[in-house]
């Protein structure tokens, strides 16, 4: 029966005091409970009051060895690793007080201290798409990525609370400013690159400007294009750039290819010409020097000098042409030329043409040798009558 019912266990209350004794007293449950823990570590609760003073000194030394295995455990969870690509940022209470390098380093444990570990290599990439508006008002969407580093861990943690929200916003700042002072034709085809090396740099400054602590390693426009409502007639335009780019570009080999050729044709025929006049030049004087020496000998023997011209010019008309000796009586021989066989050889005819041009010729300049010979002796003649 409860304690508190008729006929139950009325001569003793909750706390196992007897009649109207009271509530028990606080010291006396205190020494009790210190008793059964003070057993658990070698003391002797329970026991006699002369007893008691042995039974607390152990259970101080058991609280005191559960208390320095406590303490060690929680000094050692304050070691701790830095990779070599890492830094680590100790925090005091929440405020940093170091930055250590990479190593096996050991820091007041939680909640004293904490360490953030930061890598430092590691290449990060965040994607770029944006409508950017160009300087002669054209709409033109880019896409592209940003890739960084982070190059001071403290102030990548302390300055800026986003960093990578403050670098897309920067990177659309860079790239807008770049996009508002090219026109679309540029950025659609060529000017890619120099645009991305000025967002580059721009976005850089910007960071800096900012104390980030992130280092911009690359931007990379992967794509400018018009918004698809006008693809297709840009598109035309772009094709017509490179069909006239691809133009030049033969036109320019075809010119390379050939004025090295005329210039080389012009220079072979410059010297052809040059050796044409002199050869002209000095035939003429050999002609000229022949013709003095011939007239010279002409005085002297007219006979003789003109038989040999004769015999020399048919020397040359027929030595070079076709020919055959028919015997006949008399012992004569008739020379037959071939016409036939001169119609089929158009070198011999042009050689034979050559020759009776150079036989006119010939014939011209001994009439002319015995005109000057028929005055000469005139002349003679008149002197001596006188």
């Amino acid at each position: 029966m409860a304690w508190n019912e008729p006929g139950g266990n009325g001569d003793k209350d909750p706390w196992g005091n007897r009649g109207n004794q009271g509530p028990p007293d606080l010291d006396e449950v205190f020494k009790n409970f210190q008793k059964k823990f003070g057993s658990l570590f070698g003391g002797k609760g329970g026991r006699g009051g002369g007893r008691g003073t042995g039974t607390g000194s152990g259970g101080t030394i058991g609280i005191g060895i559960v208390v320095a295995i406590v303490l060690l455990f929680w000094m050692a969870t304050g070691f701790y690793k830095i990779e070599e690509a890492e830094r680590g940022i100790i925090l005091r209470f929440g405020k940093h007080v170091d930055t250590t390098q990479s190593g096996l380093h050991w820091h007041w444990p939680t909640p004293i201290e904490s360490v953030t570990k930061v890598d430092i290599t590691k290449v990060h990439p965040v994607p770029l798409r944006a409508t950017m508006l160009t300087q002669d008002e054209n709409i033109v969407d880019i896409e592209g990525t940003i890739q960084y580093q982070v190059a001071d861990a403290t102030s990548y943690l302390f300055n800026v609370r986003t960093p990578e929200i403050s670098l897309s916003q920067a990177a659309e700042s860079a790239l807008r400013e770049s996009i508002g002072t090219s026109k679309m034709d540029f950025v659609i085809t060529e000017g890619r690159g120099q645009i991305a090396f000025q967002v580059e740099t721009l976005l850089q400054e910007i960071m800096d400007a900012y104390g980030t602590g992130l280092k911009v390693i690359k931007v990379n426009i992967l794509d400018a294009k018009p918004p698809e409502a006008v693809k297709d007639a840009f598109d035309d335009v772009t094709q017509a750039r490179e069909d006239e780019v691809r133009l030049i570009n033969e036109a320019e080999a075809y010119r390379n290819e050939v004025l090295p050729k005329a210039r080389g044709a012009a220079a072979r025929l410059r010297e052809e010409a040059d050796a044409y006049s002199q050869e002209v030049i000095a035939r003429a004087e050999g002609e000229a020097d022949r013709f003095s020496q011939l007239l010279g000998a002409y005085q002297k023997a007219p006979d003789v000098t003109r038989d040999r011209l004769y015999l020399d010019m048919m020397e040359s008309v027929l030595g070079s042409s076709s020919k055959v000796l028919v015997d006949i009586e008399g012992n004569n021989n008739l020379l037959y030329l071939p016409l036939d066989k001169l119609m089929s050889r158009t070198a011999t005819a042009d050689t034979l043409s050559d020759s009776l041009n150079s036989l006119t010729q010939q014939q011209d300049l001994l009439r002319q040798v015995q005109q000057q010979t028929q005055r000469t002796r005139n002349n003679l003649r008149t002197r001596e009558t006188r």
